[in-house]
């Protein structure tokens, strides 16, 4: 098989695959939304179950509801009829994903959840199936062919089991309003929690916090410039109030100039106006405000009160760039 063939086959995976996910819009209907509703009042959990590679699905969209808000469990098919039924408690909704609808296990395991009065949702491939006639709710996700070349192994079924549980997930987010503060708090960890966690307080205050006075001599101002290793100092009045700031590259545009070194202060080099941050701003806030200006630092403060200075290199450290 040569190289253009096998990107034909990759290429033709794909575009089946996407097809059964664009079809998935035709079956949205009433059902959906009672799913959706439903969910959305429970004060109970949602246990969602389901065998061989549904079994599978189900677990990426029980971590997909999870962590969007919306309190889950997932439960083998198998295991269920074996003991773990007991995890399934009075006010909890049950989702069983299905391709066939009509698994032994799932023939077993129905019933069962029946019994104990659970709202059943089906989210099955076949509409004519055990899964489907018993459920209340009824959430379709029937393709009309496997990408698979045998029509046999489950390809494209699965990822319109994956995408239809996306869609209910998404739509419970919005109902509940969860916002990206609700999405931190599940997120904590990682890359990911650290841009949605992360302050500029929690980074700022491992800093040193160079100032100087408006009328502190050059030779002193280079000391607190090269002291605090941040390549900068703040000039504040009496009140620690900014006045402006002096960069490295501000001594060497000075020096540049060729002025007499002997009578200059802080005052006669500083840059007025510089970008400030506060305090409570999200790390990866106060990134795009460097990347924005093409600067390495920002001097953190409360209104005009200075508190310190954040560097990229802070950033750099916690892996957000």
């Amino acid at each position: 098989m040569n190289e253009q063939s096998i990107l034909d086959i990759a290429k033709k995976t794909i575009g089946l695959e996407a097809a059964a996910v664009q079809g998935l819009q035709a079956y949205l209907g009433a059902d959906f939304v009672k799913a959706v509703e439903l969910l959305c009042k429970s004060k109970g959990r949602l246990v969602i179950s389901g065998i061989g590679k549904s079994a599978i699905i189900a677990q990426k969209i029980v971590a997909t509801f999870n962590s969007t808000g919306t309190p889950s469990l997932y439960m083998h098919a198998a295991d269920a009829i074996h003991g773990d039924l007991g995890m399934v408690q009075k006010e909890d909704v049950v989702m069983v994903i299905s391709k066939s609808g009509n698994s032994p296990e799932i023939k077993v395991l129905v019933p069962l959840i029946k019994n104990f009065g659970n709202t059943l949702i089906g989210l099955v491939g076949n509409t004519e199936s055990y899964l489907a006639m018993q459920a209340d709710i009824v959430i379709n996700t029937t393709v009309s062919a496997e990408a698979c070349p045998n029509n046999l192994a489950p390809t494209s079924s699965t990822t319109a089991q994956l995408v239809m549980g996306d869609a209910l997930a998404v739509c419970l987010m919005e109902l509940k309003g969860f916002t990206g503060e609700d999405f931190a708090k599940f997120h904590p960890g990682g890359l990911l929690g650290k841009k949605l966690y992360l302050r500029v307080m929690d980074l700022y205050i491992q800093n040193q916090q160079p100032f100087v006075s408006p009328d502190t001599p050059l030779r002193e101002t280079i000391v607190s410039i090269s002291g605090s290793r941040l390549g900068m100092t703040v000039v504040v009045n009496p009140q620690r109030e900014i006045l402006g700031v002096i960069t490295d590259g501000d001594l060497r545009r000075m020096l540049e100039k060729n002025t007499s070194l002997e009578s200059i202060t802080a005052k006669d080099i500083m840059t007025l106006h510089p970008r400030t941050i506060p305090a409570e701003a999200l790390a990866v806030e106060a990134l795009d405000v460097l990347r924005k200006f093409d600067i390495t630092q920002l001097v953190v403060a409360n209104q005009k009160q200075y508190l310190g200075v954040l560097h990229l290199h802070d950033l750099v450290r916690e892996g957000l760039l």
